[in-house]
C-alpha cells in the first residue's frame, strides 16, 4: 500500500487509546489552565485543595506548605490520610487509585464530603502525571505507608515503611521542567497570597508557609503562618486596610440558606470604586455567576426599601439606579455548594439557579438588621448612595462628551494621536509614550503601517483618588478613550466596557526608565485595572522594556537591559569600554529606538496579566491611595538597592 493510500485509511489503527494519564501530559493546559507560571501555582493549590477539603469536613485543622532547595513542594496535613487499603474495582491500593486515574477521589460519594474544592475535579493525579516526581507518604492507624511515582507511573506497590502516632497524609513533588518549559521556579508571595485567603476563607485552620530556598537576619528559614478566628470579617479588614471606611463595623453574617452555606461581609469606605470579591468553594469566581447575582439584588432591594422609607430621597430630582448602591463598597461573598454548575470549563462563573435566592435571603435579613440596629450607619450609606447617584449623573454627562467626538469615527481622533494606516485592529500597536519628546522619537522610529503612536503629557490622573465624572473630564484621559476607541456600556451591562471597537489590538505602554517613569507606568495600569479592566483580561495591554545600557568600543555596540548582562558585555569587548546609561527614551535616536524597544522580531514585551484579583486590588489601593506607611513598606521589601557613588 503506497503512502497516499495510507494516508486516506482511516481504519481501528487510527484510533489512538491513552494510556494512564498519557492524555494529561499531552494536553496539559486543559486541566490546569497553562503551562506558564501560572498554572505552576496550580499545581499546589489542587494538593492544598485536598487537605482543605478534609478540613471542611472537620477533618483536618493544620495544614504545612514548604518550597524545598530544589523547587520541590511539600504539602502535609494532620487529615484521615488517604485510604490505603485494597480497593475492590481496580485492584491495587487507593492511594494508588487516588495518584493515577483522574477523576477519583472521595468527593463524588455524598457521605464522604459535603462540599469539596479543587479547580477541575482533577486534582492531585494531574499533579502526579505533571510531575517529575511525586512521593505521598500516608499515616493512618498507627502505620507509615508510602508510594512514589514518576511522570505519573508508579515506581512500586505501597509499602509500610513503620509506626507513627502522627495522622495525615504528606505530597512532595517536582513539577516537570520538559512540560513548565519557561520556568519551574515557585514565587513565595503568590503561594503565601492564595494560603492567606484560603485561611480567610476557611476560619480556624491554621495554614503556613515555609521557603527553603532564602533565610532571614536570624538564619531561619522564611516562614508565615495564617490563621483566622473571624473569617470574612478579617478578610475585609485586611483588603480595606489603606482605605478610610464611612461605618463603624463591618456588616457581616454566615449561615445556611436552603441548606446551602452562604458567608458574606462588606463595608463602604470613601473610595469611588466597586469591589465585589465571589468564592465557591474556596474558587475565586472572578466572572462573578448566580451568587453575584444574589447579593446584588439582596443589596439594592433592601437598601433602596429603607432609603424610600426614610424619606431623604424626596429632594432627589432622578432615579437611583442599581450600581449607586455598590459606590465604595467592598465586599466578599462565600458559598460552599455541594454540586456546583460552573459555566465554561475553568470554573470562574457559577451556574447554580438555587444559589441566587439563597444569598439574596441572607444579604437582605443581614442589611435589614444592620440598618435597624445602626441608624447613623444606615443613614451615612443613604448619603454616599444619593452623591453616587448625582456622580453618576454628572459622569454620564462627561463621558457622552468623550463618546461624542466618535460618532463620525476617525474625525473624533485626538489630535496628538499619530494613527497607522493598518485598519484591522487585530494587526494594529498602539503605543502610550511619556512625553511629547519621546513621542516625537516614536513617531520617527515606528512603523508607521501598523504602529501608532499616543504621547502622553507627564503624569496623567490618579484615578484611585478622584470621582468619576472628574476622571472622565480629564483631556489626557479623554484621548485615551477617544484613541483606542472603547466606551463604556453594553447591552447586557451599563459599566461594561464595550471592546467591539477597539482599535488596536495590542496597547503598549511606553515610559522612561527612571523613578518618574515607573510612577506613570502606575498611574496608567491603575487607570486601566479600575476603568479597562477587560482589556488586560483579554490580553491586549503591554509594557516596553527599553535597554537600560549602550556599551560601546571602537565601531562594536551592544545594548543591555540588565547590570549583569551589562557586566557580561564589558568582560567580552575588555577594557576601555564607554557606557552610555538611558535614563530616558529621549535620549536615544528614533532608530535606536527601533532596534531596542518596538521592533517586533527584537523588542521585549511584558504582557500585564491579573493573576489574583484581590491581591492585586490591594496593592493598587495601596500604592496609590492616601496612607504612607504601607506603601513605604511595600516599596522597601520590593525595591532592588543600589550603590551610586556620591
Amino acid at each position: 500500500m503506497s503512502e497516499e493510500q495510507k494516508k486516506g485509511n482511516y481504519g481501528a489503527d487510527s484510533i489512538q487509546a491513552l494510556e494512564g494519564m498519557e492524555h494529561v501530559r499531552m494536553r496539559p493546559s486543559m486541566y490546569i489552565g497553562d503551562v506558564g507560571v501560572r498554572g505552576l501555582h496550580h499545581l499546589v493549590y489542587e494538593v492544598v485543595d485536598n487537605s482543605i477539603d478534609e478540613a471542611m469536613g472537620g477533618h483536618c485543622d493544620a495544614i504545612d506548605v514548604i518550597i524545598n532547595e530544589d523547587n520541590s513542594i511539600s504539602v502535609k496535613d494532620n487529615g484521615r490520610g488517604i485510604p490505603v487499603d485494597i480497593h475492590k474495582k481496580e485492584g491495587v491500593s487507593a492511594l494508588e487509585v487516588v495518584m493515577t486515574k483522574i477523576g477519583a477521589g472521595g468527593k463524588f460519594d455524598k457521605d464522604s464530603y459535603k462540599v469539596s474544592g479543587g479547580l477541575h475535579g482533577v486534582g492531585v493525579s494531574v499533579v502526579n502525571a505533571l510531575s517529575k516526581n511525586l512521593k505521598a507518604v500516608v499515616h493512618r492507624n498507627g502505620n507509615v505507608y508510602e508510594q512514589e511515582y514518576e511522570f505519573g507511573k508508579t515506581m512500586y506497590p505501597v509499602k509500610q515503611t513503620g509506626t507513627t502516632e502522627f495522622r495525615g497524609t504528606i505530597v512532595t513533588f517536582h513539577p516537570d521542567p520538559e512540560i513548565f518549559k519557561q520556568t519551574i521556579e515557585y514565587n513565595y508571595e503568590t503561594l503565601s497570597n492564595r494560603l492567606r485567603e484560603l485561611s480567610f476563607l476557611n476560619k480556624g485552620i491554621t495554614i503556613s508557609i515555609t521557603d527553603k530556598r532564602e533565610k532571614d537576619e536570624k538564619g531561619e528559614f522564611v516562614t508565615e503562618t495564617f490563621q483566622s478566628t473571624e473569617g470574612l470579617k478579617e478578610f475585609i479588614r485586611f483588603l480595606d486596610d489603606t482605605r478610610e471606611p464611612i461605618i463603624g463595623h463591618v456588616i457581616s453574617m454566615e449561615g445556611e440558606k436552603k441548606d446551602i452555606p452562604v458567608e458574606v461581609a462588606m463595608i463602604y469606605n470613601t473610595s469611588y470604586s466597586e469591589n465585589l470579591h465571589s468564592y465557591v468553594n474556596n474558587i475565586n469566581t472572578h466572572e462573578g455567576g448566580t451568587h453575584l447575582s444574589g447579593f446584588r439584588r439582596g443589596l439594592t432591594n433592601t437598601l433602596k426599601k429603607y432609603a424610600d422609607s426614610s424619606g431623604m430621597l424626596d429632594k432627589l430630582k432622578f432615579d437611583i439606579a442599581g450600581d449607586d448602591f455598590r459606590e465604595g463598597l467592598t465586599a466578599i461573598i462565600s458559598v460552599k455548594v455541594s454540586e456546583p454548575q460552573f459555566e465554561g470549563q475553568t470554573k470562574t462563573k457559577l451556574g447554580n439557579r438555587e444559589v441566587t435566592s439563597a444569598v439574596s435571603q441572607a444579604v437582605s435579613e443581614m442589611l435589614e438588621n444592620y440598618l435597624e440596629e445602626n441608624p447613623n450607619d444606615a443613614k451615612t450609606i443613604v448619603q454616599k448612595v444619593i452623591l453616587a447617584a448625582q456622580a453618576r449623573h454628572a459622569a454620564r454627562k462627561a463621558r457622552e462628551m468623550v463618546q461624542r467626538k466618535t460618532v463620525m469615527g476617525g474625525m473624533g481622533l485626538p489630535g496628538k494621536l499619530s494613527d497607522c494606516s493598518e485598519q484591522d485592529p487585530e494587526k494594529c500597536e498602539v503605543f502610550l509614550v511619556e512625553g511629547d519628546s519621546a513621542g516625537g522619537t516614536a513617531k520617527q522610529g515606528r512603523d508607521r503601517n501598523f504602529q501608532a503612536i499616543l504621547p502622553l503629557r507627564g503624569k496623567i490622573l490618579n484615578v484611585e483618588k478622584a470621582m468619576q465624572h472628574k476622571v472622565f473630564e480629564n483631556e489626557e484621559i479623554r484621548n485615551i478613550f477617544t484613541a483606542l476607541g472603547v466606551s463604556i456600556g453594553t447591552e447586557e451591562d451599563s459599566k461594561a466596557l464595550n471592546l467591539e471597537k477597539l482599535r488596536y489590538h495590542k496597547i503598549v505602554i511606553m515610559c522612561d526608565a527612571d523613578v518618574d517613569g515607573s510612577h506613570i507606568s502606575t498611574l496608567i495600569l491603575t487607570f486601566f485595572f479600575r476603568y479597562m479592566k477587560d482589556l488586560i483580561e483579554a490580553g491586549h495591554v503591554f509594557i516596553a522594556t527599553p535597554p537600560l545600557y549602550l556599551v560601546k568600543k571602537g565601531a562594536k555596540k551592544k545594548y543591555a537591559w540588565s547590570d549583569e548582562e551589562r557586566e557580561e558585555i564589558q568582560k567580552e569587548f575588555g577594557d576601555g569600554c564607554k557606557i552610555q546609561r538611558y535614563k530616558g527614551l529621549g535620549e536615544m535616536n528614533a532608530e535606536q529606538l527601533w532596534d531596542t524597544t518596538m521592533k517586533p522580531t527584537d523588542r521585549t514585551l511584558r504582557q500585564v496579566v491579573i493573576d489574583n484579583g484581590v491581591e492585586a486590588d490591594r496593592v493598587f489601593s495601596m500604592l496609590m491611595g492616601d496612607e504612607v506607611p504601607p506603601r513605604r513598606e511595600f516599596i522597601e521589601k520590593n525595591a532592588v538597592y543600589a550603590n551610586i557613588d556620591a
